[in-house]
């Protein structure tokens, strides 16, 4: 397959991109507090633009450093001494043939209200005091205590109104000065794009910051010119528009990333927003306007999971809303639309969904996506699997002056050191004991050192953990992280003797140089709890890998992890009756809030019951013995079945009895330590870079 249509080019307003591939806008944190571009920053999009991207709009770039400021690590065009660092940085990009557009964006009551005030401040104490960000990083969690006592100050918004999912900070309406000033600032970035050569810039009426937050009834309560009727919740957009036009001249191109759905009905608030009809009719307001493309997106941070969907969602699913845009504007259209391959950016050209295929987090786990379609090669691209560790990461991370990271590739943000990996293998034996995620990574990465490796797996597949985490209703994606791979590690010359397990004596035979245990963790039965030794009584691992089977029974899932709850969605669509017992006082304590968004209606759906703060004491033949936390009060559940899912434990004996006879051995994943998919491919790649 060609894919013709994906490597044709195209205009917006007057520029020409070399293909349809746009890395849409993400946020990663890679910048510093001034807002200069920093060297991670470009070697971050310059890997992109050798990939073969044609256009590039990086993340959220502010244009307030005092209420706008999103992290302390993005890009702003809030002053004119970013001029020149930025231009240095489109040069670059331009070098590769990819055009550079900049996202001009205010968070307003989405920011998270530490921050406000915060960087400004922070920017002249970064010239003056030595060390200033790690005094900074001691100081946040004194901010992030006054942060949840309101202690802090407010965002802004069009007007008081609730606050935002996940910032949940305090909000203040704008004064009509506080608007028209903002709408300078706006127009004043543009302007400074223009002097650094930026090609043309995006305004993000998306994801419930600012500009949408005028757009929607939900945020915009004003009595003033700014509120009300359609036309007046437009009005602080079309002024922007307006003003860039004048300043920055008839001809530089504007895009308007816009959210057309702000999907509340998904979530069980219809009528709660604006929904598609009345965000068509904004996108016709636009392409009126002249606008020379629209970037159709959907929801709000309240609805994140309808705009930044986890695994569990169908490639494609909001296709037909860049499609009802695309039926009634002229101008062109750009929709990210959760596509993950080539054949899908194909069809939905061909099919007239879209005229720009925009890439996020597929770019982060494979930046070179375009170059591999283009060559023909699309079964060698690692492929996103919605895990959202890069979002979570970025949000942990952005008080702390750190990045956002990729579970698949754990050279993001290490760009320039990846690209330059020493060749000193000398075809030297490698042994690497498992061919999950952290095998594959170590395997992989130790190849393209020029090491011979070869790995032993006692299964008859690769996968590891893996092939259990895919086996929940809708998660088939995540078998990407380890076909992919697979298919890298063959390519490069790796051997897989599968049906091995690998013992001591055997690997001391083979005279490796070096040997990587990546035999990874198996469930905790805590022989503590009087029961757990019973016939009825059985591990998650065990109903997913398919050895045990239930139909028309009552269990008791003991753990409430997004394991024990994806076991329990299982269980339930295969017609048991679950009851979920989790000693915490909430639901999966520690678990990112997008996963329970996305699991707990499911559960409820199909009738799943979730007893929190009650202890599991004992167990019988046919029922749970449990103990509220907070009285001590003895809770009798009758259960024909119990099903254990409170943690796992490393499997290292081989790693210790190595470690006795074998120089250079090493243990990675979840042999090293328990943690996820992320931690498995980092702790291989840090190994095999580092201490190999």
């Amino acid at each position: 397959m060609g894919y013709d249509m994906l490597f044709s080019p195209m205009k917006i307003g007057n520029v020409e991109i070399k293909n349809r591939i746009v890395m849409s806008p993400m946020e990663m944190g890679f910048g510093q507090m001034d807002g200069k571009p920093t060297e991670m920053l470009t070697d971050y999009y310059e890997e992109r633009a050798k990939g073969g991207v044609g256009l590039i709009i990086p993340g959220i770039t502010r244009v307030n450093d005092f209420s706008g400021a999103s992290t302390f690590c993005q890009l702003s065009v809030s002053r004119d001494s970013n001029i020149k660092p930025l231009k240095d940085f489109v040069d670059k990009i331009h070098t590769h043939g990819t055009k550079l557009f900049i996202q001009l964006h205010h968070p307003g009551r989405q920011n998270v209200d530490l921050l406000v005030g915060t960087v400004k401040l922070s920017i002249a104490c970064n010239k003056f005091i030595p060390h200033y960000p790690s005094l900074l990083k001691k100081v946040v969690p004194i901010g992030v205590k006054m942060m949840e006592k309101d202690l802090v100050l407010s965002d802004v918004a069009p007007s008081k109104c609730e606050r935002s999912y996940i910032a949940n900070a305090k909000v203040k309406a704008l004064s009509h000065r506080g608007v028209k000033k903002i709408i300078k600032q706006f127009i004043d970035g543009a302007y400074r794009c223009k002097q650094a050569g930026v090609d043309g810039v995006e305004l993000h009426a998306s994801h419930g910051y600012l500009i949408q937050q005028f757009l929607s009834p939900n945020t915009n309560h004003r009595t003033d010119e700014y509120g009300g009727s359609l036309e007046n919740r437009m009005r602080f957009l079309l002024e922007i528009i307006r003003g860039i036009r004048e300043k920055c001249g008839a001809d530089y191109p504007i895009i308007v990333r816009i959210t057309v759905d702000e999907c509340y009905d998904k979530i069980g608030q219809p009528g709660k927003g604006y929904g598609l009809d009345e965000g068509i009719e904004m996108c016709k307001i636009l392409d009126k306007e002249g606008v020379d493309a629209l970037d159709i997106s959907s929801a709000c941070y309240d609805t994140i999971n309808y705009w930044l969907e986890p695994v569990t969602f169908d490639l494609g699913w909001r296709k037909y809303m860049a499609e009802a845009v695309k039926k009634v504007v002229s101008c062109p259209v750009l929709a990210a639309n959760l596509i993950r391959t080539p054949e899908q950016a194909e069809a939905q050209l061909e099919e007239g969904v879209q005229d720009f295929i925009s890439l996020g987090r597929p770019l982060l786990a494979d930046p070179h996506w375009a170059n591999k379609a283009a060559e023909g090669r699309p079964e060698d691209i690692k492929r996103c699997i919605c895990c959202l560790n890069c979002f979570e990461t970025m949000e942990k991370n952005a008080y702390i002056l750190e990045h956002g990271e990729c579970a698949i590739n754990p050279t993001l943000g290490r760009e320039r050191a990846n690209n330059s990996l020493p060749k000193d293998g000398e075809n030297r034996l490698v042994v690497v004991v498992g061919a999950g995620p952290a095998g594959l990574t170590a395997a992989e990465t130790l190849l393209r050192r020029g090491f011979k490796v070869q790995i032993l797996e006692k299964n008859d597949y690769v996968g590891g953990q893996v092939q259990l985490a895919n086996k929940p209703p809708k998660k088939e994606k995540i078998s990407w992280v380890f076909e992919d791979l697979k298919t890298s590690v063959e390519k490069l010359g790796g051997e897989i003797k599968y049906n091995t397990t690998a013992t001591a004596e055997m690997i001391k035979n083979m005279k490796p140089y070096a040997v990587i245990v990546a035999t990874g963790g198996v469930p905790v039965v805590p022989r503590s709890i009087e029961g757990t030794n019973l016939p009825n009584v059985v591990t998650v691992t065990e109903v997913l890998n398919g050895s045990v089977q239930f139909e028309g029974k009552d269990i008791a899932v003991i753990g409430s992890g997004m394991t024990g709850l994806e076991t329990s969605h299982l269980l339930a669509t295969q017609g048991n009756n679950i009851t979920i017992v989790e000693m915490a006082d909430t639901v999966a304590p520690g678990v990112w809030c997008q996963h329970t968004d996305d699991i707990l209606p499911k559960l409820d759906a199909e009738g799943v019951k979730i007893l929190t703060s009650h202890k599991l004491v004992r167990i019988t033949e046919d029922s749970v013995e449990l103990e509220e936390v907070k009285t001590g009060k003895k809770v009798v559940v009758e259960v024909s079945n119990v099903v254990l899912s409170i943690g796992v434990r490393p499997v290292n004996d081989l790693y210790k009895e190595l470690k006795e006879i074998q120089n250079n051995v090493y243990c990675v994943g979840d042999a090293l330590h328990i943690g996820r998919i992320a931690n498995a491919t980092k702790t291989a790649y840090d190994t095999a870079i580092k201490l190999i």
